[in-house]
């Protein structure tokens, strides 16, 4: 009855795997557990549950239950029992969770719904088995009748050898012959059906209905043959005891059942929910002026993309755990990190253990020089004790398998990639290892004997191993001073100078130098709840966010910045907009429409939160709120610079027209939700600024303003004020004629549109602030945004409510939150973009342009240094 086993297949006479001591089974398992959607199937009797003299004795393992039960409980896993047994009978003696899928009768019983009603003539058929199966087994004592809905069985375990085999012959040579009736015959146990089908349709039907990537099976029996013959691809079967089986693996017992499952659940768990969840907030900056790293406070090196930051990653460990990528160094005796810092003005990290130091920084001299599509990651290690190197890039989001060869005493080069990449380090001996899926390199070094000092460099878009001139040093020396320049000649505050040159460094970095875009975050998917949905990609440049990132920059004294975004957006109307009315939220680095919203889903996500999402959808919303910002930022250029350019003349007034257009549309707003458009207050807000600025820039520069501009802001402010206030709320909520708060409101007051003793902005300010904010933050809104789960607060909102604090007169109120703002940045200074009040930890993308911006102007404002706008 069954085919003979196929070569690699488990053979006949192999000794069942010991659990403990099969290296190629775990190994299969671990890469199993990584895929993303993983559907779990097993026979009953002889695996789940011991083979027993009394077939209705036969109870699972309860190890086995538990584990099961597990694995169906996780995010994108299923379970499922396929047995010959009965579907009642299988449910009423398993008695598994109702999360277990059960399957009967080898595939013709579903607990999702009988998958044929049979017709009258298969139930007449099924009624004459069930009666000759019963006369059968009552001339051969201990034969049992197991009648099913579409068949029935003939059980034999307690007969004598010589009746068993008698009775089974019985059923060959009659029933089983019978027209319409399909046989199967597994231990002890012969079943006929009217309905073919068998456990390899049963599993491929599961697959197709739970949308399985890959399948894991156990079975002990002859009739899991069949299930066995289907698997394919990354499935893996496990063959339960002895015989000749198509599984690619064999375990001994139950027993080892219940211990691979165990494993599995460990394997899937970690996977799904993070192997190393560092919090978010401990996540340090590296950049070049284009492209970014973020490092661990363990010196791992756990998400670089390349050639650019919105490219695929070459190190996702991030999002992935480390198979999907990381560059480590560490002692070989790693113990906790006495610290890491930034050196002062700059973007280089130390990170320090007791006789330890490893220096972190990217090369920017050949950004300089015109190589955009180079980044060069350089990790300089000092210290007296040996030290541990793993180096493992994955390409392309580790959806690119790529081999690392040695290439003498120089370093190493990765093959397979889309761009050349390579290690230099000299004088160090590399073993190259395979995971089952990936290769990577391992290395220790005793520091004593390479003169204390080693410095490995990775060149990324660079095919070349050889010693550069100038050396690193020099190239050290000329990044930091880049940085430190730039950062000494801003106008900082009194208070908080450090954090506030630290932020500013940070919306620096963000900012893609080659083209001027700003970047709202240079990460993908880092959740906003831990474990959810509310994943998105932050690594485009919002025309809204970048502005007021610009503006933030300006008013510490630096213009470039903001002169090289107005290039960008230039370069934008010119080539895709043309008109500023026709402006999308956001665009890529190069000011492009950023490709469809996607999904990565061999990620498995920060800390379990799926899916992990490249590019936005956001970008074919309408947000009418976009003008306001960019008007903001020319009017504060020009008052520093002290005149209009040409492009900022023409992009204002064009502005102006744009919201004479369509300011009384509905749009979706700065929080960009995705549901039907509203009225927005923030967005009318918005609107009656950029006909304001326009109108300060045009008396005090000289551009020409429209006869029609005043009466234009006197409309929109008499609509806003109007429509946008709530009797019974007793504020301005978050849209029209709805009765939800939201915190972008308060620029009903930080905007200038009501002046800050206006009894409407008082009360508005005192309803957000009980509605909203909790401890050092504040959240958006709490209404139902149509997205499944929570967030965390919004630092940048928090920011807000400090700024709105000052203007109503609490300045002891502004201070203590700006207090608490600063106390959720991490170690070396970074904010990500929101908090969770309760976990007390960050959440969104890391760091984020908003919270750091908002940091800057809180600290302006306390210390007196910006004018009322």
């Amino acid at each position: 009855m069954t085919a003979p086993s196929p070569e690699g297949s488990a053979s006949e006479g192999s000794a069942p795997e010991d659990m403990s001591s099969s290296e190629e089974l775990r190994s299969a398992l671990t890469l199993l557990a990584r895929v993303p959607q993983l559907l779990i199937a097993c026979d009953y009797d002889g695996t789940l549950a011991p083979i027993v003299t009394d077939p209705s004795q036969a109870k699972p393992i309860p190890e086995s239950v538990s584990a099961l039960r597990t694995l169906a409980n996780l995010p994108q896993t299923k379970v499922a029992v396929i047995s010959g047994r009965a579907l009642r009978d299988l449910a009423t003696l398993s008695r598994l969770p109702s999360e277990i899928h059960l399957v009967g009768s080898h595939g013709s019983e579903f607990d999702i719904g009988f998958t044929r009603a049979l017709s009258s003539e298969d139930q007449r058929l099924r009624d004459k088995l069930v009666a000759e199966l019963t006369a059968i087994g009552e001339r051969h004592p201990g034969a049992r009748v197991e009648p099913k809905p579409a068949g029935a069985a003939l059980h034999t375990r307690e007969c004598s050898a010589a009746g068993a085999e008698r009775a089974t012959e019985d059923v060959r040579e009659g029933p089983s012959t019978w027209d319409g009736v399909q046989t199967t015959e597994g231990k002890a146990v012969i079943d006929l059906s009217v309905v073919a089908t068998h456990k390899g349709d049963a599993l491929d039907q599961l697959r197709h209905q739970l949308g399985a990537s890959a399948v894991l099976f156990l079975g002990d029996d002859v009739t899991d043959e069949n299930a066995f013959a289907h698997l394919h691809g990354p499935d893996i079967g496990v063959r339960v005891g002895s015989g000749p089986t198509r599984a690619s693996h064999r375990i001994a017992d139950p027993e080892d059942v219940a211990k691979l499952l165990a494993l599995l659940v460990d394997a899937r768990r970690s996977w799904l929910q993070g192997e190393s969840a560092q919090l978010i907030e401990r996540h340090t900056l590296l950049a070049d002026g284009a492209n970014h790293a973020l490092l661990t406070p363990e010196g791992r090196l756990t998400w670089m993309c390349h050639p650019r930051p919105d490219s695929g990653s070459i190190f996702a460990d991030l999002l992935g755990g480390e198979h999907a990528g990381h560059f480590t160094v560490q002692p070989v005796n790693a113990g906790i990190p006495l610290g890491q810092r930034y050196i002062s003005g700059t973007m280089t990290v130390e990170t320090r253990w007791p006789g330890l130091a490893v220096t972190d920084w990217l090369d920017s001299t050949l950004r300089r020089r015109g190589d955009v599509n180079a980044t060069i990651l350089v990790r300089e290690i000092t210290g007296e004790i040996p030290v541990k190197i793993t180096f493992a890039p994955r390409p392309e989001f580790g959806q690119l398998p790529v081999q690392l060869q040695p290439v003498g005493d120089d370093g190493l080069k990765v093959l397979g990639g889309r761009e050349p990449i390579s290690l230099r380090s000299p004088g160090v001996e590399w073993h190259i290892e395979y995971d089952g899926q990936f290769s990577f390199a391992t290395a220790t070094v005793d520091l004593a004997q390479m003169g204390g000092s080693l410095t490995l460099e990775m060149r990324a878009g660079i095919d070349n191993l050889d010693d550069w001139k100038p050396p690193v040093k020099v190239r050290r020396r000329t990044t930091e001073a880049g940085w430190r320049n730039w950062s000494d000649s801003l106008k900082l505050p009194l208070i908080e100078p450090e954090m506030v040159s630290r932020s500013a460094l940070t919306l620096r970095a963000l900012q893609y130098q080659p083209t001027g875009a700003i970047l709202a975050a240079g990460t993908t998917s880092l959740p906003e709840e831990l474990g959810g949905v509310r994943n998105w990609d932050y690594r485009f440049c919002w025309i809204r966010d970048a502005a007021m990132t610009a503006n933030a920059l300006v008013d510490l004294g630096s213009l470039h910045e903001a002169e090289a975004y107005f290039e960008y957006v230039s370069g934008i109307l010119e080539r895709t907009a043309g008109h500023p009315e026709r402006l999308a939220p956001l665009y890529d680095i190069e000011g492009q429409a950023p490709s469809p919203e996607a999904i990565i889903e061999t990620l498995p996500g920060y800390a379990g939160a799926r899916p992990v999402r490249i590019n936005n959808a956001a970008s074919s919303q309408v947000q009418l709120d976009v003008f306001g910002p960019v008007a903001m930022l020319i009017e504060d250029v020009a008052q520093r610079r002290g005149h209009l350019s040409d492009f900022e003349q023409s992009v204002m007034s064009s502005m102006v027209e744009a919201v004479e257009k369509r300011w009384h549309e509905p749009d979706h707003g700065i929080w960009e939700a995705r549901q039907a458009p509203r009225h927005h207050v923030y967005s009318k807000v918005m609107c009656w600024v950029t006909v304001d600025r326009a109108l300060k820039v045009a008396e005090q520069f000289g551009m020409e303003a429209a006869p029609t501009w005043p009466e234009l802001r006197d409309a929109i402010a008499k609509n806003v004020l109007e429509l946008g206030w709530n009797d019974d709320v007793g504020a301005y909520t978050a849209a029209y004629g709805h009765d939800d708060l939201d915190a972008a409101s308060l620029w009903v007051g930080l905007s200038g549109l009501l002046k800050p003793d206006d009894p409407r902005y008082l009360k508005t300010v005192l309803k957000i602030e009980a509605g909203l904010r909790s401890g050092p933050t504040v959240y958006r809104y709490h209404r139902d945004d149509g997205l499944p789960g929570t967030e965390g607060g919004f630092i940048i909102c928090a920011a807000w409510l400090a700024e709105a604090y000052l203007q109503v007169g609490r300045r002891a109120d502004a201070e203590e939150l700006f207090e608490q703002i600063l106390a959720c940045a991490g170690p070396t200074g970074l904010l990500p973009e929101q908090w969770d009040p309760i976990a007390e930890r960050g959440l969104g993308n890391h760091p984020q342009a908003y919270s750091h911006l908002g940091l800057i102007r809180v600290a302006n404002l306390l210390n007196g240094q910006m004018g009322s706008r």
